[in-house]
């Protein structure tokens, strides 16, 4: 099968793409024929060798968590119901890296896969795994959002941002959420209620009202404000910065694999409830740019890799 793959670590320039064997098919695992997958921050931060102390790795590496495609073959010990040829969407997360999803084939641990929106294309289902896992375990876990409840999301017309927006949104809640003066109108047309620009001052200054929970995907002086930002501590949760959020008494979110929370953002999805911004999409053979596009930070959305 063709797929990217880097033997060492360090820039977008070590990935090439080539052909590789055919990865196994485990008794509980999905065979997914690939047709997309995403490009994440923690691809880059994988590739650079940042992550050596977090997960196992084992060069030579396939990067990729997020897939959308057809199931190809499923092990004899699946329970799913998958089947070949039915059309799904997963995040890969696996106890190793080794085989990730920026190839033709895929085999996913079946609780990482589901079936995919109907109404989304491959990319823009391949667009939503980890990012709208990560929003959903936020506000809906974490800090169990309800209506009419007022919600601050930081970076909200991020990759997860946007996510968490359309889901606090679909609850009922009222949104803030913070960018650049530049993206107000699109956070407008997300559903966000009052846009803030970060640039411009504390985010507690510059609110109408203190919040109920704070969605925090920036960390620093966002997170050091958020006292003053919420009514209470505990309701706030960030992906970035543990020690700080967990000294605020609030919850950090280490997103996982979970086929019941893919099936309610499809279903969010199949409503209309949830839609994707796709800020640009690569084949394969540029998933180094799909990369050093991601790793810029400039991007609105998500960057998708067609396979």
């Amino acid at each position: 099968m063709r797929a990217a793959v880097y033997d060492r670590f360090g820039g977008a320039d070590v990935i090439e793409v080539r052909e590789v064997d055919d990865p196994p098919v485990g008794p509980d695992t999905v065979l997914v024929r690939a047709r997309a997958t995403s490009v994440n921050p923690v691809d880059w931060k994988v590739r650079e060798g940042y992550l050596q102390g977090a997960y196992p790795h084992h060069l030579p590496i396939i990067p990729g968590w997020d897939v959308a495609g057809v199931v190809e073959a499923v092990g004899p010990a699946v329970r799913t119901g998958l089947r070949p040829g039915d059309e799904v969407y997963g995040y890969v997360r696996r106890d190793d890296l080794c085989f990730g999803t920026s190839a033709e084939l895929v085999p996913a641990p079946e609780r990482t896969v589901t079936r995919k929106p109907a109404n989304l294309s491959f990319e823009e289902a391949a667009a939503i795994p980890l990012a709208g896992l990560t929003a959903y375990q936020l506000v809906v876990e974490a800090l169990q959002v309800d209506e009419g409840e007022r919600v601050l999301v930081h970076a909200a017309a991020g990759g997860v941002g946007q996510f968490a927006v359309q889901i606090a949104k679909a609850r009922g809640a009222v949104v803030v959420g913070t960018a650049r003066a530049d993206k107000h109108d699109f956070l407008r047309g997300l559903g966000v209620d009052e846009p803030i620009d970060y640039t411009q001052g504390p985010v507690s200054e510059q609110l109408s009202a203190k919040v109920d929970a704070v969605v925090d995907l920036i960390g620093g002086d966002a997170l050091e404000d958020a006292p003053d930002q919420v009514h209470d501590t505990a309701r706030v949760a960030s992906v970035v910065d543990a020690d700080t959020v967990l000294g605020l008494g609030g919850r950090y979110v280490f997103v996982r694999p979970e086929r019941a929370h893919l099936d309610e953002l499809r279903a969010l999805a199949e409503d209309g409830r949830l839609k994707v911004d796709l800020a640009a999409t690569y084949p394969l053979e540029q998933v180094g740019d799909a990369h050093r596009a991601n790793e810029d930070g400039r991007t609105r959305g998500k960057i998708a890799v067609t396979i």
